[in-house]
């Protein structure tokens, strides 16, 4: 059987793509020479942090709004969680927060310790009620078992068949030669000394935290944006700042276990804002920045809708065919 589509890339964005397409009855195919999802995709390194408004902090508008249906997308493949983000800001930093929650209209003001008991060190915080997160490798999973029981797999080379839909991340420069790399490192610790239900964005004019539980007293921490596209192991220089970061943030985690320490390049194009852009032979999603699990759900629809409809995005896409 000859396919619809075929997808270069198994990272978020090729799934998302997939996914959508397979909803409105489009075959696909997906190839990765990788085989699928993995360590040695960024995806594989998110936050997993679905937070529009948070982000519209420093992101362009478009960010925000394109970014509020995606916990309602993820909720249909995998587990969500819906208890908001909260930001905090040292003594020192207390400007920073009010600067915040002059700029996110969402934020409402709040007591650490009304959401997360083990935060008694802050007096002052804010909260985006709205927000969710997921665990980004378990939605990554979630998503190819999804596909591969409806009769999709990820295979690791193949023919081309029908429209080519280019889903390859920093990769595809070959194409996209406006393509860079911005770089982030993440780590993973266990401690089972603080419990905390939600993310927490630690406010800090040089190295600004956020910490993802992912249950079991394990955290994410994250992330670096580096002007780079090395793809090389983390830092001394990160670690040091996101576990000195961590530790400002509670002091019990300075006996915390490092499990995991991951980095990874990130594709952006030169105003971080994601493209649907059409070339003569395929069509690149691309351009993700820091918004991967955030905006993949609003540019597979979007991508959905030029396929089976021939309506074009009203943002975010090019032409250059």
């Amino acid at each position: 059987m000859t396919r619809d589509v075929t997808i270069l890339g198994a990272g978020v964005v090729g799934l998302c793509v997939a996914t959508e397409l397979m909803a409105r009855g489009v075959s696909v195919q997906i190839i990765d020479p990788k085989g699928g999802p993995g360590a040695q995709s960024c995806s594989w390194w998110a936050g997993g942090m679905l937070a529009p408004e948070c982000e519209g902090f420093t992101a362009e508008p478009e960010v925000v709004t394109q970014g509020r249906h995606a916990a309602d997308w993820w909720d249909q493949h995998t587990d969500v969680q819906r208890k908001g983000t909260l930001v905090v800001s040292l003594g020192r930093d207390r400007s920073d927060l009010a600067v915040f929650a002059r700029r996110v209209a969402a934020a409402a003001p709040v007591k650490p310790t009304e959401l997360e008991r083990d935060l008694t060190q802050f007096s002052e915080g804010v909260v985006v009620a709205d927000e969710a997160h997921l665990s980004p490798r378990q939605a990554l999973l979630d998503l190819q078992k999804s596909l591969s029981q409806k009769g999709v797999e990820v295979v690791t080379t193949g023919a081309v068949e029908g429209q080519l839909i280019d889903c390859r991340g920093l990769v595809a420069q070959d194409v996209l030669p406006d393509l860079r790399g911005v770089r982030g490192e993440m780590v993973v610790i266990s401690c089972t000394d603080i419990a905390l239900e939600r993310p927490v964005r630690l406010l800090h004019p040089r190295f600004p935290l956020y910490i993802v539980p992912r249950g079991d007293g394990v955290f994410m921490l994250g992330a670096t944006q580096i002007e780079s596209a090395s793809r090389g192991s983390v830092t001394l220089r990160s670690t040091v700042e996101l576990l000195n970061a961590a530790y400002a943030l509670h002091p019990a985690f300075a006996e915390a276990e490092v499990l995991e320490l991951g980095a990874d390049a990130r594709p952006a194009f030169a105003d971080n804002m994601p493209r649907i852009r059409k070339l003569t032979d395929r069509i690149c999603v691309n351009g993700l920045f820091r918004h991967g699990f955030l905006l993949s759900p609003a540019l597979a629809t979007k991508l959905a809708d030029l396929i089976t409809k021939r309506t074009e995005p009203e943002v975010w896409y090019e032409d250059f065919s």
